[in-house]
């Protein structure tokens, strides 16, 4: 049980009150009275305020759900006409373009790939960081990104065959992206630094330069036999390191023995859809780990192959400048975003003076804000953000008014601890109709400080379900993607976001490649975004990053968005709102179990590490044991789907519910070898995941928005109140 400390108008459990106080205020320049009687302003002015935005989500949503009802045979001009009458649509907004300023270069600039990480887990927290560097040789070499074919598979020691084909990969990048004067990097046998340019020895004793030797940026070691030298192109870096006494730099040509990429040039530290933070002492240690990385103390310790491994954060990587001969030093770490809580969730880490639990959002940005001041303030070895800002994504809002609400809680918090104002920036997630439909208005109310927005397909279509419900059953899921809908819904986000000026302030951002381990298919299909107008675009984890920045190189992002500035004229809101119901469905009962086993089986293979071991994000087993990584959003829709389909008769509860047993086996099958997993199938009733999937599915009609996390959060609550018990 939560131990409270009464503060002002607050009641803040003791295991927060002390983190605050010994942690995270001491050189943060707000003192303890001010800082919680400033936090306890803001809750009494805007708890209120985030409950009316919550009730006119419901408002709307009983609105639509009877006019569906009541309209089966309505034009779409009729329903067009009702969404504008009730405010749900909002409008036509004047031509606006955004100021941001005191932007990173990361951010504003130069695009790449970002990285999204549970940071209540210090190791991959401190991964995610560090991968702004990445091994191209590792990154092909221990994936499918180079086939297993004419004897170069995979095994426990080193396979020369493989490694020639990861070699000659990466030579082939080179020449490529770093094309030389004449000849071909791969027939380099060595490379030099002098008078500003890259002199590269082939064999049969041609020299040739880089054909653009303004993409030589620096070197490390002696320019005459460097031990690294630094290319840049499309504004991302490439270190190509050289060691002939290395065990592979001995069997190449040039001496070669890696080459670096830079990787994830952002990286989303998240305290929501990935993380499961249901308690105070979950809380804290998600702030206690970003404390860490802003602090530059974070570490983590380990087992791996039997020996105790420390990870910490990476050293900046030092250079010298090719032409000046200066000092060049470049960033070793991500830039980091921390990732709030939406509007939704209430916590009792802390409760007003009457005994209600506070909106969790806003606690969220008021303690994240305090600990970003730290980097700001320079209490760290390492500098975050170089432009003096904190950048912070807001999830989940729906609209224009929840978006202008976060930005009168950004100017509370700014004034709380006495930031200048628009030093917080934000992230807009395009992930609920309101906001897609809406998006130059959401983006207007905090056109100073936006930094960031992107689409989400995977919870942009489980609000799409909710939001429609009675309209009719859905299309099946993997449809969706081929949907008018959510072609538009893609395109819009983009040209709403060219429209506004985000080029030189913020970035476009597309979502997760959710299948970590196919990076063949990734190298293939990512590319996509970068051609659509995205700088930015969400991958599963580092090694991904180094792969999909080769996409970075490949296409010039900043072009592509040029030539879609002058195609922004159209209006996309009625292919938005083209609902994916399933015209005069004649489904297979074949079919029909597929999507319901499918769904089912995606569900319990979450919801059992989420409610019972409190893991937010893993990669877990389809039907078809593809590892597919899963998050809340993936969870929504799922859910969704099914209760879709139940509500509108597609199946029936005995139907679903013979589902879930089935595939609840087969999930237990497939955590078979895990010592601390308990099979749902042995007890379904007594198993708290197996009864909070079957909640998801027979009350998901009921749920706020379609959101998970209120039954998730009970249950992983119930879960730990039992272990608790035992002890």
């Amino acid at each position: 049980m939560n131990q409270y400390v009464k503060t002002g108008e607050l009641q803040v459990s003791k295991v927060l009150y002390d983190f605050i106080n010994e942690k995270a205020l001491p050189e943060s320049g707000v003192g303890e009275e001010q800082f919680w009687t400033g936090f306890s302003t803001i809750v009494q002015e805007l708890m209120p305020r985030n409950k009316e935005l919550l009730q006119k989500r419901e408002e709307f949503q009983e609105a639509l759900n009877v006019w569906h009802k009541e309209n089966r045979e309505a034009t779409f001009e009729e329903y067009k006409e009702f969404l504008a009458k009730i405010g749900y649509l909002e409008g036509q907004v004047p031509d606006y373009e955004v100021t941001t300023e005191n932007v990173d270069r990361e951010v504003a600039s130069v695009a790449g790939p970002q990285l999204v990480v549970p940071v209540n887990n210090a190791r991959y927290a401190l991964n995610a960081a560090n991968a702004r560097w990445g091994s191209l040789y590792d990154a092909l070499y221990g994936t499918d990104a180079i086939s297993e074919d004419d004897g170069a598979e995979q095994g426990k020691g080193y396979n020369p065959r493989r490694g020639e084909k990861v070699i000659s990969f990466a030579r082939e990048f080179l020449d490529t992206n770093f094309p030389l004067t004449n000849g071909s990097h791969k027939n380099a046998t060595a490379y030099s630094v002098s008078n500003g340019e890259l002199h590269v020895s082939l064999a049969g004793g041609e020299t040739a330069t880089l054909a653009d030797s303004d993409q030589l940026v620096g070197y490390s070691g002696d320019g005459e036999a460097p031990a690294g030298f630094l290319l840049n192109n499309n504004g991302l870096h490439v270190v190509v390191e050289v060691d002939r006494n290395h065990p592979i730099g001995k069997t190449d040509g040039a001496g070669v023995k890696d080459i670096l990429v830079e990787s994830a040039l952002t990286t989303i530290m998240d305290c929501e859809d990935s993380v499961t933070a249901v308690d105070a002492e979950d809380k804290v240690l998600v702030y206690k780990n970003l404390l860490g990385l802003m602090k530059g103390d974070l570490t983590e310790t380990f087992h791996k192959g039997g020996k105790a491994v420390t990870r910490r954060l990476s050293e900046d990587r030092v250079f010298t400048d090719a032409v000046g001969g200066e000092e060049l030093v470049l960033p070793g770490r991500s830039l980091i975003f921390v990732r709030n809580v939406g509007h939704l969730m209430t916590t009792d880490a802390v409760l007003t003076a009457d005994g209600q639990e506070i909106p969790e959002g806003i606690m969220d940005t008021v303690i994240t804000g305090l600990l970003g001041k730290h980097d700001l303030l320079g209490n760290s070895r390492f500098r975050n953000s170089r432009e003096g800002s904190i950048y912070i994504v807001k999830p989940k809002m729906h609209g224009s008014k929840e978006v202008a609400f976060a930005n009168e809680l950004f100017n509370k918090v700014e004034d709380l601890l006495g930031l200048e104002r628009h030093t917080m920036k934000i992230g807009v997630m395009d992930e609920e109709r309101r906001t897609s439909l809406n998006l130059k208005a959401c983006i207007r109310e905090v056109k100073d400080r936006v930094v960031f927005i992107n689409t989400g397909f995977l919870d942009r279509t489980g609000d799409e379900m909710h939001t429609s419900m009675e309209a009719g059953p859905m299309i099946r899921k993997n449809d969706m993607k081929s949907s008018v809908w959510l072609q538009a819904y893609e395109d819009s986000n983009v040209a709403v976001g060219l429209g506004v000026g985000f080029q030189g302030h913020a970035q476009i951002g597309k979502g997760m490649w959710a299948m970590p381990d196919l990076m063949d298919a990734m190298l293939k299909q990512k590319i996509g975004h970068l051609k659509a107008g995205a700088n930015t675009a969400w991958v599963p984890s580092p090694t991904a990053a180094t792969l999909h920045a080769l996409h970075y190189h490949q296409v010039d992002v900043s072009e592509v968005q040029n030539e879609l500035l002058g195609k922004l004229n159209e209006d996309y809101t009625d292919k938005i709102l083209q609902i994916p119901v399933a015209e005069n469905p004649n489904w297979t009962a074949e079919e029909i179990q597929q999507e319901l086993d499918n769904n089912a089986q995606g569900i319990l293979g979450y919801v059992v590490r989420w409610v019972e071991h409190g893991v937010g994000c893993s990669k877990v087993p389809d039907i078809n044991n593809v590892a597919l990584m899963e998050d809340r959003a993936t969870l929504r829709i799922s859910s969704q789907h099914m209760a879709n389909w139940l509500h509108h008769g597609v199946c029936t509860e005995e139907h679903v519910m013979e589902t879930l047993k089935r595939m609840a086996k087969v999930v237990d099958e497939q955590n078979a070898d895990d010592p601390e997993y308990r099979a749902m199938s042995e007890d379904y009733e007594g198993s708290v995941a197996f009864q909070a999937a079957c909640e998801l599915v027979l009350k998901g009609v009921e749920q706020p928005s379609g959101y998970t996390e209120p039954i998730l959060h009970r249950r992983r609550r119930e879960v730990k109140e039992k272990v608790s018990a035992l002890k």
